[in-house]
């Protein structure tokens, strides 16, 4: 396994090999600048700061330069200072659309390289223009690892006001259930989050920390934080792919390292929409007790230019920094669909972001498990189905016979209803091919007819609501029949049950068996 690089060590690296332009892509700017400040103290370096607010400002070492806001004349600043230098440019992406600007950057990356001077652009935002493509190193600064927030934890635990306990932050264990909570958060996130807990609880509450941690994770706006709460039991079926999510479940541990087995990549899932895809997802989240990510391909795509590349960096970046963690995409093939006509279509956005998620995927180190599910196989770009990309690609048919009678049973007991009082076998040989969802859409509309003639639910009044319904088998027969034919050869079966109901026909007629 690839040894992790810090941002800090990689940005030294960068200055030592004499790269003019280097590119620090955070919205942490402050953590930065003082990380960067550490580093030319050390190595006795001048290290300042522009802004068009506030121009040259000093950070560390003596520096004379005029004080410039006009970011042309900064640039001419920079490139008639004497001696060794770091010059940071706070929010620079806003200048480089100036051709202008950008021609003058390629100058000045041509005179540094002679010169012991360093140009670092400090943004929230990548916008690197193609012309600078060739001339600049780009650096996504990391979240605040486990040490950082613990340093955290302990300057709290050591300014604790009067009345104020550390409650579980007074032991190791307590403090590393903290840390690993408030992951994934910025500095001044996981600050402010912890501070908010010891004021609202008057101690130190993960609940507290992950409520928040939701909140901030969802106004990204790409990424939504899941509540686990179903379990892999509320999903009917689907016997072989729960098996092989259970025999992984506790393969993210050290033990597991120890053992010699690899992280798990990941699975996709392709199947009839309505038959446990996404209820899966969710329910892995809650069997492996880890964080459940969801993923809206849709809203990567932003109205900018650069910022869907940036919207998928910063997706991946904060998955990895709250790992272990499930990443789910839902009917990835609606976000992906079309990568082969991009460069005609939208100036090759849709291929670049694609490109940079499966590269992410075939190389992650990082403890994210991916769970993609998508409804049509003939939407989804060929590259995404080669081999290394996931550990598997399950295949997920209608229910069998003993799968819908299990969903029968799992929806009535969710609405407070004794299955063993209904004639399950009436039912279920009443809704061939049936999917789960309809299964359960069957279940609700025969609740609400049972409840406007002050009854209650009967198998009559079941088998009334399920007539009722055209299932999917009949209306995108097609559609289910060409994946059926592709996931012979192409993909792992999710249950063994579909297979077990082709020795029989329609009606339920097991096949002759002859004793020998």
């Amino acid at each position: 396994m690839t040894e992790h690089i810090s941002s800090a060590r990689e940005v030294e690296d960068l200055v030592k090999a004499r790269y003019p332009l280097i590119y620090l892509v955070s919205s942490e700017e402050a953590r930065v600048e003082k990380a960067l400040r550490e580093f030319a103290l050390k190595k006795e370096r001048k290290l300042v700061a522009w802004s068009i607010t506030r121009g040259m400002v000093p950070l560390a070492g003596d520096y004379r330069g005029g004080d410039v806001l006009d970011p042309m004349k900064a640039l001419d600043q920079i490139g008639k200072a004497e001696g060794k230098g770091l010059y940071i440019l706070r929010d620079f992406h806003a200048y480089v659309g100036d051709p202008k600007i950008v021609r003058k950057l390629r100058d000045l990356a041509h005179d540094l390289k002679k010169s012991q001077k360093n140009v670092l652009l400090l943004s929230p935002i990548l916008k690197v223009p193609p012309e600078l493509e060739k001339e600049m190193a780009v650096i996504d600064w990391d979240l605040p690892d486990r040490a950082e927030i613990e340093s955290i934890i302990n300057r709290l635990l050591q300014e604790l006001p009067a009345g104020v306990e550390p409650g579980m932050a007074a032991e190791a264990a307590g403090r590393e259930r903290l840390t690993e909570a408030a992951l994934g958060l910025t500095y001044v996130e996981a600050e402010n989050v912890l501070a908010k807990s010891l004021v609202r609880n008057r101690t130190f509450d993960v609940n507290t920390i992950l409520s928040e941690k939701k909140h901030i994770i969802r106004k990204s706006g790409i990424l939504e934080y899941y509540e686990a709460e179903d379990s892999l039991d509320s999903i009917g079926g689907l016997e072989i792919l729960k098996s092989w999510l259970q025999k992984r479940r506790g393969a993210f541990t050290s033990k597991a390292r120890d053992f010699g087995l690899p992280l798990p990549k990941g699975i996709l899932l392709i199947g009839v929409p309505g038959c446990g895809k996404s209820l899966t997802a969710k329910a892995v989240g809650a069997a492996w007790q880890m964080p459940l990510l969801r993923l809206d391909v849709g809203k990567i795509f932003g109205g900018l230019v650069g910022a869907s590349e940036e919207n998928i960096r910063k997706a991946i970046k904060t998955a990895e920094a709250i790992a272990p963690a499930v990443l789910w995409l839902d009917e990835m093939e609606k976000g992906f669909s079309g990568t082969g006509s991009s460069n005609m279509s939208d100036g090759g956005t849709t291929s670049r972001v694609f490109g940079t998620f499966i590269t992410w995927l075939q190389e992650k180190t990082s403890p994210v498990f991916v769970i993609a599910t998508a409804n049509d196989v003939r939407a989804l770009p060929p590259e995404l189905l080669r081999k290394g990309r996931f550990d598997e690609i399950f295949f997920v048919d209608l229910p069998s016979r003993e799968e819908r009678k299990s969903i029968f049973e799992i929806h009535l007991s969710k609405k407070k209803r004794d299955p063993k009082l209904l004639d399950l076998a009436k039912l279920v040989e009443g809704a061939p091919d049936f999917s789960g969802a309809e299964i359960e859409q069957a279940v609700v509309s025969a609740l609400y007819d049972a409840f406007d003639t002050g009854g209650d639910l009967t198998t009559e009044g079941l088998s009334n609501s399920v007539r009722e319904i055209v299932p999917l088998a009949v209306t995108m027969k097609e559609g289910i029949d060409f994946m059926r034919d592709w996931a012979k050869s192409r993909a792992r079966a999710a249950s063994s049950g579909h297979a077990q109901d082709k020795a029989k026909d329609r009606f339920g007629m097991p096949e002759r068996k002859i004793e020998v």
